[in-house]
């Protein structure tokens, strides 16, 4: 019997033993197998771009055969279009359950969230391509990589040969910056009003991506660089992410592009759009988190803005943004443990009690920096017959003051939990679509909490993203109140406390009182209906 039993689980290690070595096998094989399929671009000589069905098309192909590579979607467009993302790791499956388990860096890169900025899309092709062709297997020993080449697929679909003015093709059109809805995809992070940022951000809670890397394509001053990027611009991000992305992660790509290409990258920024508007320098854009990346940064992430120079040409484009995200993978695989750690650390830390900004304003660097400056040619785009810029291989240095960073200029204490009225089921929904924890309290009960006198209310006279924003003024006083029973509590104590605080502090310059969530509740009204804790109390 005895005997009988050890044949027997011989049998089963031996049985193991060769699942392990088909399954080698199977990865061998497929690493060998070639993939030649072309992206669209490749096929036109960069004339076109990729519709929808393109994406599709080329990404169930891609990750056919290859057991480290799985198709998943976002979720969906407002047209129910759904959004892929190709999981590309050694794990059994692509549900969230599995690539977390697998306790390895998650990094996820999308393009095309304007869907004229259409190189990312096609970069992301490539790297897939690449991936499958076996290509940097060594990342999946401590990366899961979440590719999604195709946000706004609506926008997409939206081709005309005249969108994105002055921009170096696809010289047969390209899609638009907006949605199905004519928003703003990438001002739609703190409000989420499009399917497409819900179904994001709901991704991004499943699966915790600990990198996060938005590909864009910016027309605005003439440089000299291939690509611009920037790091989570605001000032409440945790300082060990900001020093981790500002002083170590993107300088050292940085040196590396430009060491294998002699390829110039450097961080986002534009002159003054008009003479006179202000001093000559280097500005970044805005540090609010409508904007993704800034909005990661909130989230204790690492936001990675992309920006390929749009007059260079449509290959070059492509080229440069895929040389970026090759690079900053590769950084990121030989410094997984540490970003890790940085990232886990920031989700530790307990901000109750902090000093946080409320509104921010640029900051000037104490010295001058170089920047290069470039100069383009006009050449006409022979099918719409309408003038775009092409880069000229023109590298001027100009040292000027940089405008790249932000400090507060109002800040307020957080507090230890907020208050909001059961009935604000628009504001409720909103926080939990970002993953919020909140709890309701089933009894009234008496407290001591900070109340926000408006003193005064602005509202914008002009339309933005569906609104007419809104800021109020005032001050915080204490008072006793009976809260009701049903009342929501919402801790800061808890990974996302910075959001919560960006969110619903009445004079945060992006919180939901600014979207006009409280519209309704602020009619007439003398005081800001969520009200403060300062001390934990209840649940």
């Amino acid at each position: 019997m005895l005997r009988r039993t050890r044949v027997a689980a011989l049998g089963v290690i031996l049985s193991a033993c060769m699942t392990v070595t088909a399954m080698a096998s199977a990865f061998a094989q497929a690493a060998d197998r070639p993939f030649t399929e072309l992206t669209r671009p490749e096929r036109t000589d960069y004339r076109e771009t990729s519709s929808y069905t393109d994406v599709m098309e080329f990404v169930e192909r891609v990750v056919d055969s290859h057991p480290w590579m799985h198709l998943t979607t976002v979720g969906y467009t407002m047209e129910g279009r759904a959004l892929p993302v190709v999981v590309v790791g050694d794990l059994p499956d692509a549900s969230p359950e599995a690539v977390r388990a697998t306790g390895k860096l998650r990094v996820y890169v999308q393009a095309n969230i304007h869907a004229g900025e259409v190189c990312g899309k096609e970069a992301l092709q490539v790297l897939l391509r690449s991936l499958a062709e076996g290509r940097h297997h060594e990342w999946r020993d401590s990366l899961v990589l979440l590719v999604a080449p195709i946000y706004n697929a609506d926008g997409n679909e939206r081709v005309k040969l005249t969108n994105r003015h002055y921009q170096h093709g696809p010289i047969a059109g390209m899609g638009q910056r907006y949605n199905a809805q004519g928003l703003d995809l990438n001002r739609d992070n703190t409000k989420l009003e499009t399917p497409e940022a819900r179904s994001l951000v709901a991704y991004w809670n499943r699966y915790d991506p600990h990198i996060i890397i938005d590909l864009h394509t910016t027309n605005g001053t003439r440089h000299a660089y291939r690509l611009n990027y920037a790091p989570p611009l605001h000032p409440n991000t945790d300082a060990r992410i900001i020093e981790l992305a500002r002083a170590r992660l993107l300088p050292e790509v940085t040196r590396a592009l430009k060491a294998k290409y002699d390829w110039d990258y450097y961080y986002y920024g534009n002159l003054p759009w008009r003479s006179g508007d202000a001093e000559r320098g280097w500005y970044t854009f805005s540090h609010m988190p409508r904007f993704l990346t800034n909005y990661v940064g909130l989230r204790n992430r690492i936001g990675i803005l992309s920006e390929a120079y749009s007059y260079a040409t449509f290959e070059d484009r492509i080229l440069a943004t895929l040389r970026f995200v090759e690079e900053f993978v590769e950084v990121a695989y030989r410094r997984a443990t540490a970003i890790a750690s940085v990232i886990e650390r920031a989700d530790e830390t307990d901000v109750v009690g902090e000093e946080l900004a409320l509104r921010a304003t640029v900051e000037r660097s104490d010295e001058p920096v170089e920047i290069l400056m470039g100069d383009v040619v006009q050449e006409r785009n022979p099918y719409s017959g309408e003038p775009m810029f092409r880069r000229l291989d023109v590298r001027r240095p100009e040292a000027m003051p940089e405008f790249g960073t932000f400090r507060p200029t109002e800040t307020e204490l957080v507090p230890a939990a907020y208050l909001v009225p059961g009935e604000l089921t628009k504001a409720l929904n909103v926080l939990s679509d970002h993953g919020i924890r909140w709890e309701e309290l089933a009894q009234e009960e008496t407290r001591v909490v900070q109340r926000f006198v408006i003193d005064s209310t602005s509202v914008s006279q002009r339309e933005y993203q569906g609104h007419t924003q809104r800021t109020l003024f005032g001050h915080y006083e204490a008072v006793e109140v009976t809260v009701p029973a049903g009342t929501v509590v919402v801790p800061v104590d808890q990974p996302l406390g910075r959001l919560v605080f960006s969110l619903l502090e009445p004079r945060s310059d992006d919180g939901l009182a600014n979207w006009n969530f409280f519209d309704e509740a602020l009619e007439e009204a003398e005081h800001f209906p969520v009200l403060r804790v300062i001390r934990p109390s209840g649940p």
